[in-house]
Formats: structure tokens, sequence, C-alpha cells
């Protein structure tokens, strides 16, 4: 999907990239720029090659190429129209793109520019594109006025550019931030928020109401179930309990403890009886089917409401308790601890 968007965002630059070199070429000859106006057919066709590059999903060698005429690009027009026109501009808007380009390729795993000895090669043609009109002055003079109207448009267009590509950096750094703040907080299987970051979240209501609650939920004989139908099926099993539970304690912070082991926290304890009845009897009457295979389970929920003397572990620990009340006599029920 990322890339698909990449390369879509890619064609629609190159568009606006090859439109304006259509407009400028016309621009050239009437001006009497002919060596510009020859110069603009070569460059058409870089970004029409382009757009094969791009079909083809080679845009590394799209952007090695496309940088590599830009920066010609900008040189040639600089010293044959001088830097009155604003086109050495875009030295400044191609340091920071390649940045960006650089960053889409290392998160995409795909090649990239080395973005430092491509930048110092930019800088240096930019130094020697407008010193040589400094002080040779330019190839072409124009009496038209019209370079007061190309160093807006071209500073329009770099800045549009320099706005667009920073705005696209900080929101795929805020992706990979957020990506990351994920990854950190779940639990790859079952989607479900991680025991790092539930201790997280029981140190915080530690210092709270005293209405919270815990609910230890373990699945019976899940052992059972990997050696008989396969881990596969365990897996499974784990995510529609998963599934089940986010369900039916949507008020409340579900997290896989570890293993078969899953641990509520509740904002009610008074209500913490009835929903974990409701989670162990939606379980143990759902039919479970995996690759054709009919699979019953059930769970065993030990309950402990806070007790603001207690540490988290004690806490924890005190519906475990319970949870192995349920196991040794029985299973498939809820024990509570008022």
């Amino acid at each position: 999907m990322v890339i698909n968007n990449l390369k879509k965002l890619t064609f629609i630059v190159n568009i606006a990239i090859l439109l304006m070199v259509f407009g400028l070429m016309a621009f050239f000859y009437v001006i009497k720029a002919a060596f510009l106006v020859y110069f603009s057919i070569p460059t058409a066709l870089i970004y029409v090659i382009g757009f094969f590059l791009i079909s083809k999903n080679k845009l590394y060698e799209y952007v090695v190429m496309v940088y590599f005429w830009l920066t010609l690009y900008m040189s040639v027009t600089t010293i044959c129209l001088g830097y009155d026109y604003g086109f050495h501009l875009y030295g400044l808007s191609m340091i920071p793109i390649i940045f960006y380009s650089t960053y889409m390729g290392r998160e995409l795993n795909t090649r990239h520019i080395n973005p430092i000895p491509m930048s110092f090669i930019i800088v240096a043609c930019y130094l020697v594109a407008t010193l040589i009109p400094y002080y040779r002055g330019p190839v072409y003079t124009s009496e038209t006025g019209a370079s007061t109207l190309f160093w807006i448009v071209n500073s329009l267009i770099v800045f549009s550019f320099l706005i667009f590509y920073t705005n696209l950096m900080i929101k795929g750094i805020v992706y990979s931030e957020d990506k990351l703040k994920k990854l950190a907080m779940e639990d790859n299987l079952t989607g479900l928020y991680n025991r790092h970051y539930m201790v997280s979240q029981l140190e915080t209501a530690s210092g709270k109401s005293s209405d919270y609650y815990v609910a230890m939920v373990d699945i019976d004989d899940f052992k059972k179930i990997n050696d008989i139908y396969g881990h596969n099926a365990g897996d499974y099993i784990l995510k529609t309990i998963a599934e089940t539970m986010k369900t039916i304690c949507d008020s409340s912070l579900v997290s896989r403890w570890g293993g078969e082991e899953f641990l509520v926290l509740g904002y009610d304890k008074d209500e913490a009886l009835d929903k974990m009845e409701q989670v162990r009897r939606s379980i143990s009457e759902k039919e479970f089917i995996f690759e054709s295979n009919k699979i019953k389970t059930s769970v065993t929920i030990g309950i402990a409401a806070r007790d603001e003397e207690e540490s988290i572990d004690k806490w924890v620990q005190a519906a475990d308790d319970r949870l192995y009340e349920g196991k040794n006599s029985g299973k498939n029920k809820v024990v509570y601890r008022t």
C-alpha cells in the first residue's frame, strides 16, 4: 500500500515537472535562448523515461536520474540566464527532498541514495552556476522584464516543494513513532495490550479510586488444544478469545499477560462479577471452528478488587490465587475476592 501511494505521488510530481519543462521551453523560445530550447528536448525525454521507471517500480533509478538532471538543469539555466531568474533556487529545495527520498527508501527497505555526497554535489554545482554569471554575466539577456516574474514564480515553486515535502517528512516521522508506540504497547498475535503496557496502567490505577479491579483469565486445557490440533489452532483460539474479551470488556483494559493468560483492568468492581461471568459464558458456549475442526474450550477467571494497602504485585497475585482456586475446583468458573 505504501509503495503504491509513493508511486502515485512520484507520478504526479513527474507530470508537474514535465509540464513545467514544456512551459519553460516556450519561454526560452520567446526570449531567443536557442540553446535552452534545444536543451529542453532531452530534459523532457528524461521525464518521459521517468514514467517508464515509475511503472516498473524502479524508484531508485528514477530518483538518481532525476536528481542528476535537475542539478544539471539548474546549473545550465542559471549560467545561461543568470541568477536573476531564480533557477538556482531549485538547488535549495533539492537537498531536503533527497533526504526525504532517503528516509522513504529506508522505511520501505529499498535502495536509496546517500544524501550527504549528493548534497555536496548540489552545493558545488549551485556555487559554480551562480559564480559564473556573477563574474562573466549571463549568456542570454532579455529586455522583456520577465526576470522578476520568473524569480517570483520559481521562488513560489521552490517554497511549495519545501512545504510539501517537509509536511510529508513530518507525517512519515509521526507515523513511524505511532507504529513504534503501538509495537511497544500491543501483543503482536492478539492485538491486545501487552504485559509491559498493562503494568504501567496498573501503576497509574494504584494511586486512584479503590473501585478498580483486575481479572486474571486463563484458557482451560490450552496445552491439549495445541497437542491435538496444532499451534496454529492454538493461535486461532487465542485471537478469537481476545476479540470476544475486547467486545465484552469494551470499557476496560484487556491485555495478554503471557501464554494463554489474559489480564483485565476494570474501573467498577460492582460490575466485575457480571462482566467476567459474561466472558466465561460466551467462551464456553462458543464453538470454535478451525480447518473444519470443531473445538470447545472454556476459561477460568479470578477477580480481585483493589485494596489500597497492597502493592500491584500482590493485587495481581490475589487475582491469580482466585484463578487457581477455580482451576482446582473444576475449571470453567469465575472466583471473586471482594
